[in-house]
């Protein structure tokens, strides 16, 4: 967690000063790559090497399982994204680093809620990283002080411990994902006209890691939905599941609909999956207005009708 905290640092740097053109090419998944979405990924790579605990690393940018030279025993297996969002760089929008670390030397087979910690890296007009540690209750937030921005540069600038959180409330914020979904999946058109009637806030930049650090500090839910015509985009691995383990260290709930994406087996690395981030009422609603029922408050549904 300290070598990524370093790459982080120096993430940041990048996003605020290299280019955001694009560069000819294209990842493993189609999506054209940027210059710093190569920087950041190469980044990445080097400090889970220096790490000396790593076995496998794995980015969203390519297909295949890197050896960083760890022990498979009492080491650990790191898929990331690393640079969530990062087309929306340009605009200036904020984007940020998400991570996860599965014990041993195995990332399929598993579950996000075998996960021995998970972090983003939020790269804003703060930099903040948000990390969760497995056997240890919520998350943490640290704060990169970088008054002067060349200590980011020269390796100097130092993360301060500024925020705790244990525990999250329902809130009046909705960030919707995938809204194409709307227009040939009626029960998510539903759930997104309940947020629009009830007065809830709108909050949209099409980056994963602003809308779930949102949920986290305050609160509301972030929706994630496929249908027919818009496939989902979401992958388990990378994104989900890592964020998702974050979302309930904090007692907050998470769901594709039916379950936990936590409890999602991944039996492929480019495993995708729907998700809902939110409040356990915020779930309650979510999956009732989907599918008529909740699994966390059995019974007959009453999201569907309201």
């Amino acid at each position: 967690m300290m070598c990524m905290a370093k790459a982080l640092r120096t993430i940041a740097f990048k996003v605020r000063t290299a280019s955001s053109g694009g560069t000819a090419c294209v990842n493993s998944f189609g999506d054209e790559q940027l210059v710093v979405d190569l920087f950041a990924n190469k980044l990445l790579f080097e400090d889970l090497i220096y790490s000396h605990f790593c076995k496998y690393a794995y980015s969203e940018e390519f297909l295949e399982l890197q050896d960083m030279g760890g022990s498979a025993e009492g080491g650990f297996s790191v898929p990331f994204d690393p640079l969530d969002g990062s087309s929306i760089v340009d605009t200036n929008f904020t984007v940020g680093t998400i991570f996860g670390v599965w014990p041993g030397d195995k990332l399929t087979g598993v579950t996000g809620r075998d996960q021995a910690a998970a972090a983003m890296g939020i790269f804003s007009p703060r930099t903040t990283y948000v990390l969760a540690l497995k056997d240890i209750p919520g998350t943490n937030e640290f704060l990169l002080l970088d008054e002067d921005i060349l200590h980011v540069a020269t390796n100097v600038g130092k993360w301060q411990h500024v925020k705790d959180t244990t525990e999250i409330s329902e809130g009046k914020m909705f960030s919707p994902g995938n809204l194409r979904a709307t227009f040939d999946n009626p029960e998510y058109d539903k759930v997104i006209n309940y947020y629009v009637r009830e007065k809830y806030t709108l909050r949209c930049t099409g980056g994963m890691v602003p809308y779930v650090n949102q949920v986290l500090k305050e609160k509301g839910i972030f929706t994630n939905v496929a249908s027919p015509s818009a496939k989902v985009k979401l992958r388990l691995l990378f994104e989900v599941a890592p964020l998702g383990f974050l979302i309930e260290k904090v007692g907050g709930y998470i769901s594709d609909g039916y379950q936990s994406v936590l409890d999602k087996v991944i039996n492929n690395l480019d495993d995708r999956t729907q998700v809902a981030y939110s409040s356990k009422n915020g779930i309650i609603r979510f999956e009732e207005t989907l599918y008529g029922l909740s699994r966390l408050k059995p019974g007959p549904s009453v999201g569907a009708s309201a």
